[in-house]
């Protein structure tokens, strides 16, 4: 036998296993891969970090890809609506979402859901972290520690509030690792966004919050907000001075409020690798870096591997707090 005649049997048994194993169809496609623009799905209201970081990528990204970037946002339940469509998208590459922390912490909220946060999608990065700062404002001028804190809150148990942009956001669930590592009790005062809480807050209604570097940074700089702690286990290049939580004093204290993104399950991993390499790419654009310094995000850019491993962690470190809190909003 030849050996042109050896490597056409080769390839022509090749092609026979990769479509017995449904893998030729996903390389074909892969290959055509995007030949039309990609709807990129933003579970929350447009104005916020997460919003911002979509299209700042996407923007870049789709002129990389010779595709647009087409940002669809889909609020409402904690970002579930806009995952439960996602999660039942065809599975080709043409719709992703990002999102947070949500994807962690649902399934233990709301008890059932019509998705399943792990099974139903497939990780393509985790994009960045933007931290939550804690403040207080000008009513409490002897409060500048986060030990002044812990301190009041012991001489008035549940008696000092703490506001949120609603139940089960990262800013909700900051606040109640804080009260749980420190051994303290206070008043959870939910609000529907960030905005009439950070009102409430300027105006002394309530006396701290648990907020996104995003839209605290300005309000800081005025000095109508003191900042005490940040959330995350390093320091932020929008906040250098101001400490971390456990740089504070509260032991083991990380919540990284986490952006990424996703497709849906069942995605050919070619087309996943290939975003993957898009968005990590684009994020070290110089003006891109800018951009996202702007809003308070610290770029990570993981594989999709990493982005798997980290989904677990966080899943079953929030599934043991929130089940200890006994917090459910099903």
């Amino acid at each position: 036998m030849t050996l042109q005649r050896r490597s056409v049997l080769s390839a022509t048994t090749l092609i026979a296993a990769l479509a017995l194993t449904g893998a030729a169809p996903a390389l074909a496609q892969a290959s055509d891969w995007p030949n039309k623009p990609i709807r990129w799905v933003v579970p929350f209201p447009p104005g916020g970090a997460m919003d911002a970081i979509a299209r700042i990528l996407g923007e870049k990204a789709g002129k990389t890809l010779g595709q647009t970037f087409v940002i669809e946002n889909k609020p409402g339940a904690g970002g579930n609506i806009g995952a439960d469509m996602v999660s039942k998208a065809p599975a080709d590459g043409y719709t992703i979402m990002i999102t947070s922390i949500g994807m962690a912490t649902n399934k233990p909220l709301y008890g059932k859901l019509s998705y399943d946060p792990v099974k139903d999608f497939a990780p393509i990065s985790l994009l960045a972290v933007v931290p939550n700062v804690l403040v207080t404002n000008s009513t409490q001028p002897d409060i500048k520690s986060v030990a002044d804190v812990i301190a009041s809150a012991k001489r008035q148990p549940n008696k000092l509030t703490s506001a949120s942009a609603g139940n089960g956001t990262s800013i909700h669930l900051a606040g109640e690792m804080f009260t749980s590592l420190a051994g303290i009790e206070m008043l959870h005062v939910p609000y529907k966004g960030s905005g009439p809480a950070v009102a409430d807050l300027l105006g002394g209604q309530v006396n701290y919050m648990f907020d996104s570097i995003t839209s605290a940074r300005n309000h800081i700089k005025s000095g109508r907000l003191r900042p005490l702690a940040l959330t995350t286990a390093k320091r932020s290049k929008a906040l250098p001075d101001v400490p971390t939580m456990a740089e504070a004093g509260v032991t083991g204290y990380d919540v990284s409020p986490w952006f990424a993104v996703f497709a849906p399950a069942g995605t050919p991993r070619p087309i996943i690798d290939k975003l993957n390499k898009v968005l990590v790419e684009t994020m070290k654009l110089p003006d891109v870096v800018e951009k996202l310094d702007g809003i308070g995000a610290e770029i990570v850019g993981s594989s999709p591997d990493a982005m798997t491993a980290h989904l677990a962690r966080e899943s079953a470190k929030w599934t043991q707090l929130l089940t200890e809190k006994n917090i459910r909003l099903d």
